[in-house]
């Protein structure tokens, strides 16, 4: 398909102003600060099962999320490595869930530990899930997340998103098995997304891999995107005429690229030029506005797919670096 977005050379340069709405700091200190403070009694846990696998074990996890409510995952773990271990924590994309224990093995077997997270309300795709979203949304929503609450940044779907993924990283620093200081967040599209948000609420991260990103400068992708999810806020305000100023207002809390300017770890991007999910100029505003030292990979004749096993090599490559520079 042909690149509907802007050219390469005008994206690398691409760094429109991204204003912080006015108490953006004190809105996810408090958030945070909420719950922590309602999951202080509730543990994480992480249980063992047998996935039928000699080389990698397996937990099933429960970590004390938004609200202190569950939100669950897939804990991996190499058979015999040594401790403590550097550790990748996964956030998925739009729709997948955590699946099934036994997949996703790539990071446990390069000798990682490596926390999937499920993702509240989601598990309806490639996989399925297991964290209810029990926060009720506001009337009116459109099928699917991204207008789930949207008439507020304190109702909106993804505060309680954002809020689990925080959640899960702080409980695999306490995890006795771990480096803390060598955790590394990535995810694909929306996982990318929320995993460019937690660089900007976690300080201390070891890296940061955003794998074409989704949540990335939102007023834009909702008016030029060419395949959902973005296109759930186009038909939102299709119906809602009267709301697209208090729309972005809330939106622009959870724009992951205005997270990307509090972000201080080190970051691996990668962007497709021929993605009409998140079309490349969105993904390249968060890249360029990153804080802190960065690189990145681009797959110039890709779609959303981007430069999926290809790319894998690449981020292998990156933590092994990384992670050595700590040691």
């Amino acid at each position: 398909m042909p690149s509907a977005d802007l050219p390469l050379a005008e994206c690398r340069t691409y760094r429109p102003e991204l204003p912080l709405p006015d108490g953006f700091d004190a809105f996810w200190a408090a958030t945070l600060g909420e719950s922590r403070a309602e999951g202080a009694l509730d543990k994480p846990r992480f249980t063992r099962i047998d996935a039928g696998l000699s080389q990698v074990r397996t937990y099933d996890v429960s970590v004390p999320g938004h609200g202190g409510r569950p939100v669950r995952g897939w804990l991996r773990m190499p058979a015999d490595a040594a401790e403590p271990l550097g550790c990748v924590v996964e956030f998925l994309g739009y729709g997948r869930g955590r699946g099934l224990p036994h997949e996703q093995l790539t990071w446990a077997c390069a000798g990682y530990a490596h926390l999937v997270m499920d993702t509240r309300g989601q598990g309806w795709s490639a996989a399925g899930g297991d964290t209810a979203d029990t926060d009720p949304g506001a009337s009116g929503t459109v099928p699917g997340f991204l207008t789930r609450g949207v008439e507020s940044p304190e109702t909106y779907y993804y505060r309680r998103v954002f809020t689990d993924a925080v959640r899960c990283v702080e409980a695999m620093r306490e995890h006795p098995e771990v480096d803390p200081a060598r955790i590394v967040v990535t995810g694909v599209s929306q996982g990318g997304g929320i995993a460019l948000a937690v660089s900007g609420l976690v300080d201390g991260l070891a890296g940061v891999m955003p794998d074409v990103p989704f949540l990335c400068h939102v007023s834009r992708a909702a008016r030029i995107a060419g395949a959902p999810p973005y296109t759930e806020i186009a038909a939102y305000l299709q119906l809602y005429r009267d709301r697209t100023a208090s729309v972005f207002h809330t939106l622009s809390y959870f724009d992951a690229a205005r997270h990307a300017t509090r972000a201080t770890a080190p970051a691996l991007f990668s962007i497709a030029m021929m993605d009409e999910i998140c079309p490349p100029s969105t993904c390249f505003t968060a890249y360029n506005h990153y804080a802190g030292p960065k690189d990145v990979r681009v797959y110039e004749f890709n779609g959303h797919e981007g430069g999926t096993e290809h790319h894998r090599a690449e981020q292998l490559a990156w933590v092994r670096s990384l992670f050595a520079g700590l040691s």
